[in-house]
């Protein structure tokens, strides 16, 4: 099975974009944040006339996440569970093919010392809450999603200028570590401990081409899938496209359950 998350910074503008690159990666899961459109106006036709099955959350202008699978999702679940943050379409669970996806769009924060870092924070520990009260770190669970922390050093291009600042705060960092202290790993540095690899890069000041980016987009799995992971990869090349988002995808590749 292969994974993939991407932010891709409205689906209507992007619609060409994420067409071609479902159709160069083939992958069986796509994760998709920031739709930037309600259900209603969700591009379910050309999707599924490709083969795909479509689960969306959204919402008129801001966030939204969506589920475009191979196989049918099921027990798919919008939000959270206990009235935490019921307005944002910022959550979309379900499961696939015997894997429990999470696809999550984690507040941007905007700076510290504000409420909507605040927010931000409430929000990684509300997922952690959720994990417990719904989860078994056992299961074979990916969390995947636009997480809006780079949780090391090697995840910045700059770590001394930007650290305290939004993504790249302390606080926000250990609230993601305890996120995966339920019993998730960060599949990427897997594969790639080291080394500064990014999935977002500012449209301003010329980010991409010189390399000044974030890794703020991740794929966490339990370890009974990490296990399973053969390959975890960030993809550049969506970026250099023309009108791109300011996200790549990023994708691993889990094999079948041999048990």
């Amino acid at each position: 099975m292969t994974v993939a998350t991407w932010n891709v910074n409205s689906i209507r503008a992007r619609l060409d974009h994420l067409l071609r690159w479902l159709a160069l990666r083939q992958p069986d899961v796509c994760c998709v944040q920031e739709l930037k459109c309600a259900d209603a106006d969700f591009p379910f036709f050309e999707l599924e006339a490709r083969g795909y099955h479509c689960v969306v959350h959204g919402e008129k202008a801001r966030n939204g996440v969506a589920l475009i699978t191979r196989e049918t999702a099921r027990a798919v679940r919008r939000g959270f569970d206990n009235g935490f943050d019921a307005g944002p379409a910022r959550l979309l669970a379900a499961q696939v093919a015997g894997v429990e996806i999470l696809n999550v769009y984690v507040p941007n924060g905007q700076a510290p010392d504000t409420p909507a870092f605040e927010y931000k924070r409430d929000f990684l520990r509300e997922l952690r809450a959720l994990l417990a009260r719904r989860y078994r770190p056992e299961q074979a669970l990916v969390m995947v999603g636009d997480f809006n922390v780079a949780p090391e050093d090697d995840d910045v291009c700059d770590p001394v200028r930007l650290r305290g600042t939004v993504c790249f705060h302390p606080d926000e960092q250990a609230d993601f570590l305890q996120l995966k202290a339920w019993g998730l790993q960060d599949v990427f540095r897997r594969w790639q401990p080291h080394g500064k690899h990014f999935s977002w890069w500012d449209y301003r000041a010329g980010g991409f081409p010189r390399n000044a980016g974030m890794r703020l987009d991740h794929i966490l799995a339990t370890r009974a899938l990490a296990e399973r992971c053969t390959r975890c990869d960030i993809d550049r090349e969506p970026r250099g496209w023309e009108r791109p988002s300011d996200h790549t995808p990023v994708l691993a590749v889990f094999a079948d359950n041999k048990q």
